[in-house]
């Protein structure tokens, strides 16, 4: 597949994860009669990832993520030279999924910026949880989703089906995590909404890098030992 189009593909699913995962807090979420809560917010990150893998999937290869990038290149189903590529294309989408996002919200009046759907740790964490808890909650979540994604993506797998299970598992991901650091599992969703939080957020968005991608470099060679033949 060209690569304009994998990028493209990266771009819109990047974008819409971040508007639809995101959106639902900023915006939904705020309403407590609508009663999404943390368990809708949740849902909705899941079902961004089921609905674009099945839409674009077939495209890029259905990232969205730079640590599902970094990870599936750890586990040998990736080229290293589109890795970068591909970032880029992720954190772009992201960013202007969140831009985008900011318009919509600042049009309420009365509209105060707040976390915006960020991430962050002790003072930033919905719970208040310390460094150490956040940076192992996002280890070990980014290190089960790829574990999720490279097994139910693989040839031995049934066919057709891990757009569910990787949209299921990102779902439970975030019923977890969502109290300690607002889940990110994704640098490329915590640094959209981060930019617009500004001040502490962006200070805090190196660990949102960090805990997912060596998560996913984890899984990339757990999962190479567990499927070998």
């Amino acid at each position: 597949m060209d690569m304009s189009r994998r990028l493209g593909a990266e771009f819109f699913g990047t974008f819409w994860l971040t508007f639809g995962g995101c959106g639902s807090a900023v915006l939904a979420a705020a309403f407590p009669q609508l009663g999404i809560a943390f368990a809708g917010v949740a849902l909705a990150f899941g079902l961004t990832v089921l609905t674009m893998a099945y839409t674009v999937g077939h495209i890029s290869g259905g990232h969205f993520n730079p640590a599902v990038t970094i990870g599936l290149w750890a586990g040998g189903r990736f080229k290293a030279g589109d890795i970068v590529p591909y970032i880029i294309a992720q954190v772009v989408g992201a960013i202007a999924a969140a831009a985008v996002l900011y318009l919509i919200a600042s049009g309420k009046p009365g509209f105060a910026v707040g976390g915006f759907a960020s991430n962050g740790y002790e003072a930033l964490s919905p719970g208040k949880y310390g460094l150490v808890a956040c940076l192992v909650m996002e280890v070990v979540a980014t290190f089960f989703f790829l574990i999720i994604i490279l097994g139910s993506t693989s040839s031995k797998a049934p066919a057709g089906f891990a757009p569910i299970a990787i949209g299921l598992g990102l779902t439970l991901i975030h019923l977890i995590s969502i109290p300690v650091t607002n889940t990110s599992v994704n640098p490329a969703r915590s640094t959209g909404p981060a930019l617009f939080a500004g001040g502490e957020y962006v200070a805090q968005l190196w660990l949102f890098w960090l805990a997912p991608i060596v998560g996913a470099v984890l899984a990339g060679g757990v999962s190479r030992w567990l499927q070998e033949e």
